[in-house]
This record gives C-alpha cells, structure tokens and sequence, in this order.
C-alpha cells in the first residue's frame, strides 16, 4: 500500500503528510485510498472559502481557525494555490497569516498547487479532504485563490461555501452573477472599514433579494468583516453555524457525502474508459484517419464513428 492507513486513522502527522504527497503527484485518480479510507468519512464539516485575489481570504480562514479551536475543533486547512512556474509547487504567498497556528498540533495547513489541471485539482482536493476526515478533524476548509472554474469545483465539494469579497469588487460581483452567486451560502464583505463597504452590501442583498428562495432551500446571508481588526467575526460564525445546522437538520450533509461519492466514482470511470480507448493502436488509427481529413472526405463526427469501431 502506497499509504500508512493505521497512520492516518491515528492521525499521526506523517502518515497524514505522506498521503497528501501520494493525492497530489499521482498521474491518475486511484480509488485504492477512497476505499481504505471510505468506512472512516462522512463526519467532517467541510467549508469553502473563495473570492479574487486580494480580498482577504487568508486573514478571515485565520479567524475562523481561531474560532473553532476556541471550541476544541480540530481544523484542516487545504489552501488551492496557483502553480510556481519555476518549481511546479504551489505559491504559498500571503499564507503565513495563518503561521500562528503552525505550532497547533490540532491544526493542519497544507497546499495544494493546481499544475494547470482543473477537475482533476477538485479531485485531489476532496481526497486530501477525505485523509483529514478520516484522521479526525471537525472542520475541514478548502481556500481557493479565484473566482475561476477550479474555484467552483473545489467549493462545490464544501458543505459551506463562503464568498469573500472587499468593497471595490463591483466588477467581481457582477462576473459571478452565473457562477459563485448560484451556490454561495454565505457572502463576506471583508475589509469592511473601507469606504464603500455599504454600497457593497447592499448590491449584494438587491441580487439575492431577485432569487426568491423556495421554502425548505437556505437563504444566502451577507455579513461585513474586518478580519485583520477581528471585527464582525461573531456575526460570520453565527451565521456560518446557523447554515451548518441548517444543513445537518435537513440531512443535506448526508446528501453532500453521496454526491461527491458519486461524482468520485463517475470521474475514476470515465479515466478509465479513456486510458483503455486511446491505446497506441487508437492513436495511430486517429494519424492515418485525419490524413484523409485535409480533403474534406471525412467529417469529425464521421472519424468518431471510425475510431469507437476499429
């Protein structure tokens, strides 16, 4: 076994670290971790943190850190960073905000660089997830750095997803109109002491006002922070725990472990299928045929036909 499972399970650091190493170089997703780990997840509460660059992200998980140790949870911390284009590694740039709590024994930090995939990132990212579950941790929180694609595959895979944004994000929120805006739970306007936070605000209760939530569906809240001055931090987590209880009354918690398990087998199958199809018989069968292609005998519908029957 690539992995020390009575390790993790014990929630021995290095084995935990070993894992992690093994989710994040591996070429291919390998369900052989998923199913040693599988009897162990599911107790988890599993947040995600976005919103662009700059708005604050790391200061306020540092906040909610702490506030979570002060009620004797154990927190994991998964931050999804842009890859080094010299070392392939992950950028850990302003993540030393989060450095007082390095020494917590209690607390696990790690990144996760994105090495230009992006379905594949959100793959790994669940799998590290699912090591600090099995490994005993309360909370576990995903941090992404954008407001891309990635960062909406990595916060669908959270129970909670928190949008953070600053005052000066009007263009921001207007782009996330068709993407985070539809599953947020919680919107934070950090850095709140500067002017416009207002303004902030209420844009973004006008949008969700627009929504008319079904009875029985969360209603997304709006909360304004200062996290570098601690400011408005109670009122986050008051919010935050109301949506988590929310969540576990309406066994959507439960729901959110079936998806991402199903997402997961979906994902193990269709890489299979691919690594099997495309063998070098294919691939040399995919040359020749397209060499007919430049006179415009063959269309790509046509060549897909060819292929799945050779």
């Amino acid at each position: 076994m690539k992995f020390d499972l009575d390790g993790i399970l014990n929630s021995k650091r290095l084995a935990i670290s070993r894992a992690l190493s093994f989710v994040e170089n591996a070429d291919n997703l390998d369900m052989e971790l998923t199913d040693a780990l599988f009897q162990h997840l599911g107790q988890a509460y599993r947040i995600g943190v976005t919103g662009p660059p700059g708005a604050g992200k790391s200061s306020l998980v540092d906040r909610i850190i702490e506030f979570w140790r002060k009620l004797d949870k154990r927190v994991a911390v998964i931050s999804v960073d842009p890859t080094s284009p010299f070392t392939g590694g992950a950028i850990l740039g302003d993540r030393v905000r989060m450095g007082r709590h390095y020494a917590d024994k209690d607390v696990f930090i790690r990144s996760m660089a994105t090495r230009g995939s992006h379905g594949g990132l959100a793959m790994r990212a669940q799998d590290a997830a699912d090591i600090f579950d099995a490994a005993g941790y309360d909370v576990i929180i995903y941090e992404t750095v954008g407001v891309g694609q990635v960062e909406l595959d990595v916060a669908q895979a959270a129970d909670s997803t928190l949008v953070v944004l600053v005052p000066e994000s009007g263009d921001d929120i207007q782009a996330m109109k068709a993407g985070l805006m539809e599953i947020a739970d919680l919107f934070i306007i950090n850095k709140a002491d500067r002017q416009g936070s207002n303004q902030a605000l209420a844009q973004i209760q006008s949008m969700l006002e627009m929504r008319h939530p079904e009875h029985g569906i969360w209603a997304p809240r709006v909360a304004k922070t200062s996290a570098l001055q601690a400011e408005g931090i109670s009122e986050l987590m008051d919010a935050l725990q109301a949506h988590q209880h929310f969540l576990e009354t309406q066994g959507i918690i439960r729901k959110n472990f079936k998806d991402r398990m199903s997402v997961k087998i979906r994902a193990q199958i269709e890489e299979q299928v691919m690594r099997k199809f495309w063998t070098a018989e294919k691939l040399e069968k995919l040359e020749s045929t397209l060499a007919f292609h430049d006179s415009k005998n063959l269309s790509p519908g046509r060549i897909v036909q060819i292929l799945l029957k050779s």
